[in-house]
């Protein structure tokens, strides 16, 4: 998958404090070839394409990059609850399971919380 390790690469590049620094430079460097330019409309027009087209990009960057950390996560939760003895392997499925359904496992444990159940099986 190409397109992933681009998206993690380039998602590494563009956290990184050199890269803020070097667009805030950017965007400094615009503002004062103003006054050279007259803040006419091709002046201004230039930094709003710029900054929209690299946000439109940004937008799916982001996605992509939760959506790579949303799975891990999943995983690595997933494989807790496998190897716990006390977890309730349903809730294994959680991403399956309807927003109506979620809510309901959601009221259960937090009437366990209130009651201070440790561990006693939800209602399905």
């Amino acid at each position: 998958m190409k397109f992933d390790r681009f998206c993690q690469w380039l998602a590494n590049w563009t956290g990184r404090p050199l890269t803020f620094g070097l667009a805030f430079l950017l965007i400094l460097i615009w503002g004062i070839t103003g006054p050279l330019f007259d803040f006419n409309d091709t002046w201004q027009l230039v930094i709003n394409t710029s900054t929209t087209i690299i946000t439109f990009l940004m937008v799916f960057l982001i996605q992509n990059t939760q959506n790579r950390d949303n799975d891990e996560l999943h995983i690595k939760i997933d494989e807790l609850l496998r190897t716990t003895h006390k977890a309730h392997k349903a809730l294994l499925d959680l991403e399956d399971m309807d927003p109506a359904e979620l809510h309901a496992l959601r009221k259960q444990y937090q009437q366990m919380a209130e009651r201070g159940d440790d561990g006693q099986k939800p209602k399905e």
